[in-house]
Formats: structure tokens, C-alpha cells, sequence
């Protein structure tokens, strides 16, 4: 796959009569890169994924695939997973899998045999015969990646496809997704799970109010924060670091401090004033998760706007 095969959100805007749900939203997914698309809930993440399907039309803005517009025949090539079962509940799961394979293009033979594989490789080849209807919520989700891939797609847009999942089919269907983006198939998701984000994207965009606020690796997001500390001191009282100019406690885990320093906090200061009370067991800097730096992006006045989404 050329590495010039790059999806291209730019400057998209939409609006609802006096709702604006995306207001020129931009961002790009590279080739074989994958992409996680985080927002609060109604922050305009599925109507920026529709749009670059062609299944809602944009205000302004442009959508591009490898620098030319977005058009029915380069439609086919991409795979698209939403967030509402896409499905058709009465249809067996391999007629379903042939029948949108041939929809996009391919022969009856290919289909087939793709359909196969997929099943195979999602654990749900022994389902094959069954209604959609009639397999557990999880399983339904395995079909709808498999719908999403039967057809060999060039791009992947995946809206939470983690979601119902049990540990097992999330670690199948991550190295499925690595798989594609190792083959330089570029892949953008949305999902709830912040830290499975975390773990298997490349990049993150994080979205408030129709906006892109943040994009890039989680460590140039988390470059231009607050540092964090963790001190291990047992003895200490509750609150014992809040006394010191540019220092407050943001949290306990496992009955360690997690402390914020402000700009021009001193973290020396921090180790002198545990040393008060032996003895430390650790002190050591910590990198804001994504969870972290959603909650401070999306945060507004101490106040969220939304669930994690």
C-alpha cells in the first residue's frame, strides 16, 4: 500500500439547525496507523465518522483519500463498523458476510472464501448457520468486524468496536487491527476504553464540542501538563504535600500520594518535606494516562462535559 494512502479530515464543520455538532474538525490517519477518537458523548465523534463515509454531507469542509476527494468508487474500499448493529438480524451469518463482500465487488468465489477466514479468525465459524439474531451480543460483534473486513477494505473506520466484548474476543479483534495497520491499512476508532486506547493507537485525537482540542502520541499530549509525582510514604499524614507552594494531592492509590506540581513547583521540596516522616518507598515521576489528560481537556471549570466516549 503507497504510504501517500492517507484519510484527511479537513475542516469539516456541520450543523442542526442551531446545534453545531462538528465545527472544522480536522485531523488525518496515515497509512498504517491506528487512531483513537475520544470525546465526551455527543461531541460529534460519529457524525465526523458518517461524514467521512459519505453517509452525511458536510456544511464545508472536505474529505480526501490519498490527496483526491472521497468518491462512490473509493466508498467500496473502505470498512465501516458503527456503533448500532448494522446487521440484518433474520440473515444467516455467512450469507451475510458473502452477500456485503459482493456488494462490494467482489466475485461469489472470493467472497467466500473471505467470509471463511474471517469467521475462522473471529471465532465464530461454528456460528455460521446461525440467525444474527440469534447470537449473544458479543458474537454479534464479532460478525459486524467481520462485515467491516470481509471485502478487504484500504481504510478502516471503526466506531466503538471494542464495545460488549469479553477480554478474549478485545485481545482477537486488537491483533486484528494490528495486523491491518502492520499491512499499511490506515485505522481510526472510537471506543470508551481509554486505556485499551492507550495501549494499542499510534496517535489520539481528543474531541470537545465538535472540535478537535488535542492531537498526537500520548506522550506529546501529556509534554505540555502538570508533572506528576508518586510518593510511597506510609507514615505521612493525609494531605502532608498541599502545604508546599505549587503542590496539590490529586489522588491515593494503594495508600501512595499522587501529587500535581504546578509551574515552578520544586519536586526537592517534595522529597524533604516526606522525608519528615520516614520512610519513602518510592518517588518517582509518572506520565498522565489518557484518562488523566481526557478528564483535563474535556474538563471545563472542574465541571465534565460528558461520559468518557
Amino acid at each position: 500500500m503507497r504510504q501517500d494512502q492517507r484519510l484527511e479530515i479537513d475542516r469539516i464543520s456541520k450543523r442542526y439547525g442551531s446545534v453545531v455538532a462538528l465545527r472544522e474538525m480536522t485531523f488525518d490517519v496515515r497509512a498504517g496507523e491506528l487512531f483513537g477518537f475520544v470525546g465526551s458523548n455527543g461531541a460529534g465523534k460519529t457524525t465526523a465518522m458518517r461524514i467521512a463515509l459519505g453517509v452525511l454531507s458536510a456544511d464545508s469542509g472536505e474529505v480526501r483519500w490519498a490527496g483526491g476527494p472521497i468518491t462512490l468508487e473509493n466508498r467500496r474500499h473502505i470498512g465501516y463498523m458503527p456503533e448500532e448493529r448494522g446487521l440484518y438480524p433474520k440473515m444467516k451469518v455467512a450469507e451475510q458476510l458473502i452477500y456485503l463482500a459482493r456488494l462490494h465487488g467482489m466475485s461469489r468465489s472470493e467472497a467466500q472464501r473471505s467470509a471463511r477466514a474471517w469467521m475462522e479468525r473471529l471465532g465464530v465459524a461454528e456460528r455460521r448457520e446461525d440467525e444474527v439474531q440469534k447470537l449473544s451480543l458479543g458474537n454479534q460483534q464479532r460478525v459486524q468486524l467481520a462485515a467491516a473486513l470481509v471485502h478487504n477494505p484500504e481504510i478502516l473506520v471503526l466506531d466503538e468496536p471494542f464495545s460488549g466484548l469479553d477480554p478474549v474476543a478485545v485481545d482477537v479483534m486488537s491483533a486484528v487491527l494490528k495486523e491491518k495497520c502492520a499491512r499499511g491499512t490506515p485505522v481510526v476508532f472510537s471506543s470508551h476504553q481509554l486505556d485499551l486506547v492507550e495501549r494499542l493507537c499510534d496517535r489520539v485525537g481528543i474531541v470537545r464540542s465538535g472540535q478537535m482540542v488535542a492531537c498526537g502520541t500520548v506522550a506529546e499530549l501529556s509534554s505540555g501538563g502538570n508533572t506528576r509525582l508518586v510518593v510511597d510514604a506510609p507514615l505521612a499524614p493525609r494531605g502532608w504535600a498541599d502545604r508546599i507552594a505549587g503542590v496539590s494531592t490529586v489522588g491515593y492509590e494503594d495508600g501512595k500520594s499522587v501529587l500535581e506540581l504546578g509551574p515552578g513547583a520544586d519536586d526537592q521540596l517534595v522529597l524533604t518535606a516526606a522525608m519528615e516522616t520516614p520512610p519513602v518507598r518510592e518517588f518517582a515521576r509518572r506520565q498522565p494516562s489518557l484518562t488523566e489528560l481526557f478528564r483535563n481537556v474535556v474538563t471545563e471549570n472542574g465541571a465534565s462535559e460528558g461520559r468518557a466516549a
